[in-house]
């Protein structure tokens, strides 16, 4: 299988780095098997960082090898259990299992305005959940540990 990382480098080796900010499923290495969505979030990380080149890194993961040495949580869909998890990594507030890998719907710039207005109190969770059905969401693997990042293959990088 193919996953892609959107950054502003190149990146060949990838690593867990612990950062400030709360991210949807905690700390890791975060891709996405949609190619376009990788090149979308290249343009948000040169914006913030407001430096390098917009840059998609390629790798290729063994699925079976993947899930027969790393613990996972898999999310299918956005619902109540999605919106609580990202909710609670966002807030810095998740103290629950740790995972090897996390794969689930990604909140997108729509999506995350719609959890922040969860998160301020202006949408209930229902409003919230509701309104996240009606959006494409893409998925998003994200690395948590050593272990299973050992197992992501870089392959190439393309500079959009």
């Amino acid at each position: 299988m193919l996953l892609y990382h959107g950054s502003n480098t190149v990146v060949e080796k990838p690593e867990i780095i612990n950062g400030i900010r709360g991210l949807d499923f905690g700390i890791g290495f975060y891709t996405t098997s949609n190619h376009k969505q990788a090149i979308r979030f290249t343009e948000n990380v040169v914006n913030r960082n407001k430096y390098g080149q917009r840059t998609v890194s390629h790798y290729e993961i063994d699925e079976s090898e993947l899930f027969k040495k790393c613990s996972f949580k898999k999310f299918e869909t956005p619902d109540e259990k999605w919106l609580d998890f990202v909710a609670q990594n966002r807030t810095n507030k998740y103290n629950g299992c740790k995972y090897d890998l996390i794969i689930g719907p990604v909140a997108n710039d729509t999506v995350y305005n719609v959890i922040n207005l969860y998160l301020d109190g202006i949408y209930t969770k229902k409003e919230a959940l509701k309104r996240l059905k009606i959006r494409e969401l893409f998925d998003q693997w994200t690395f948590c540990s050593e272990k299973s990042l050992e197992l992501l293959k870089f392959k190439k990088s393309e500079i959009i």
